[in-house]
């Protein structure tokens, strides 16, 4: 599948054009006029071609690193190349032999491979049950880790911060928290720094890891904790050490779109949205109730029938992708729509249309 972008909430997908409906650009940063401009100005080069600890930890890297700190309200934050390598980068060095890693069922691939690579233990605990995850982690000794995202990217539901987070103090555990889709989204006035902001935890999650790609519509990724556990990373994560530094114009896109997801108006504009169009998708029988975040699932069960779907979607100009085993188990497909501040009315219609005349085909409605 080719995609061009024209622009914001438009692409041509093979050929066709249609109204975006799975881009993660949640504010519409990544084409904001002031964005392209800074970036334009600080590209001086393509990259830095080297690894931080060498001859790539420049001023524009650092000063993001100030910024992202000061937004999260930690001591420290350390900048890596992807949301990606943020999580490989934390958990396997915090982690290894001795320790014992609790991971929600649907946590996002990356933390899956984590710890894998990490030598830790590993335990699975089913999404979101805080009473089973108690059992587990009071049945075994030794280093505790809790990992889940905030917000989770497949079906856009909240994590039991609160209640996951007492547990692990009381059970003295570390609590890292992949927020990717929930930072610059959702927390409070001014501050959007995440679910854990939004649920009043911020204090008690030890690491944060964040995604520059998804509501500030830039690139790279970041964790944020205290000064002492960023050395630690520094000195023992092989995802920072051993690879090239994010390039200083994509650090400056950053800078520039910080104080714009900052000022609040994009996120009401993207509640708007979202109240919009999940309210008719459960007026036209698509959802049960309407969604609590811009990440907004359509289920649909069978693998076939979910890639029919998209694919007629994409004939009548709205493009919806499918997702299918081994992302989520057999038999649980469903289309992911993802909702953007700078989605029109008419274009938010049109696709409410055209879910409704395909699904009528597929009897989904």
């Amino acid at each position: 599948m080719r995609l061009v972008s024209l622009g914001g909430t438009h692409a041509k997908v093979d050929n066709k054009d249609a109204v975006l409906l799975c881009s993660n650009d949640y504010l519409g940063l990544s084409q904001h006029k002031l964005v392209l401009s800074q970036t334009v100005r600080a590209l001086k080069q393509i990259s830095q071609c080297s690894s931080r600890l060498i001859a790539g930890n420049t001023r524009e890297v650092t000063d993001l690193e100030k910024k992202l700190a000061e937004h999260r309200n930690t001591e420290s934050a350390l900048v890596y190349p992807s949301g990606y390598m943020a999580n490989l980068g934390a958990i396997t060095a915090i982690s290894g032999e001795g320790s014992t890693v609790f991971s929600d069922e649907l946590n996002h691939r990356s933390i899956i491979d984590a710890c894998k690579l990490s030598g830790a233990k590993v335990k699975i605990f089913p999404h979101n049950d805080d009473e089973s995850l108690a059992k587990m982690m009071s049945r075994i000794p030794g280093r505790k880790i809790v990992v889940t995202e905030g917000l989770f990217s497949i079906d856009g539901d909240m994590a039991n911060l609160k209640k996951i987070c007492e547990l692990a103090k009381e059970q003295n555990a570390l609590v890292v928290v992949d927020d990717a889709h929930g930072d610059f989204v959702f927390g409070s006035t001014r501050s959007y720094s995440g679910v854990s902001t939004h649920l009043g935890v911020d204090d008690l999650v030890d690491i944060h890891v964040s995604s520059l790609s998804k509501a500030l519509g830039c690139f790279g990724g970041y964790v944020a904790t205290t000064s002492i556990l960023k050395e630690f990373l520094v000195n023992k994560s092989p995802q920072f050490i051993f690879t090239s530094a994010l390039p200083s114009h994509i650090c400056a896109s950053a800078l520039a779109a910080i104080p714009l997801a900052l000022e609040g108006g994009l996120q009401r504009q993207l509640f708007k949205n979202v109240r919009y169009f999940s309210r008719r998708l459960v007026k036209r029988g698509f959802l049960q109730s309407t969604s609590c975040s811009q990440i907004i699932p359509i289920w649909i069960g069978d693998e076939k029938t979910a890639l029919s779907l998209s694919n007629e979607l994409l004939e009548c100009g709205a493009f919806v992708h499918p997702i299918r085993y081994p992302t989520v188990k057999k038999g649980s497909s469903r289309l992911r729509v993802t909702l953007s501040s700078s989605h029109t009315i008419s274009e938010l219609d049109h696709s409410i249309d055209s879910l409704e005349t395909v699904g009528k085909k597929y009897h989904i409605v």
